[in-house]
């Protein structure tokens, strides 16, 4: 995998198994860094850890939403065990997308600030 020679950018290869990824995240996440991902449980844990987490559809996880994130999760996972839920999530919109790269941006401009100051 080609990773871009920038200062902010590293590969980081982990172990195989369930979790060790995001084990090695969680772990290694640092107060403001940004994480972006659609793995609530793992949107939660580095929250625990200070971090901003961002949805890849440009919703912020905070501290305040993502006790009803994970309830929203665990009810789907038992309606699709029931079979009165299939599929997965929507798939990405243009809107998504746009609202993404807003809310990153305002993530990182925030993130510089903090550490200028």
């Amino acid at each position: 995998m080609a990773v871009p020679p920038e200062i902010a950018v590293e590969l980081v290869v982990v172990g195989q198994g369930a979790d060790v990824a995001d084990d090695w995240i969680a772990g290694n996440i640092r107060k403001d860094d940004i994480a972006i991902t659609a793995d609530i449980p793992l949107a939660a844990r580095c929250l625990e850890q200070g971090a901003r987490v961002l949805g890849p559809n440009g919703r912020e996880f905070t501290e305040d939403s993502i006790g009803g994130a994970l309830a929203t999760r665990a009810l789907n996972s038992e309606l699709r065990e029931m079979g009165v839920l299939s599929g997965g999530p929507r798939p990405i919109q243009p809107k998504d997308r746009s609202r993404f790269l807003s809310k990153l941006d305002q993530l990182i401009q925030a993130g510089r600030r903090r550490r200028d100051e």
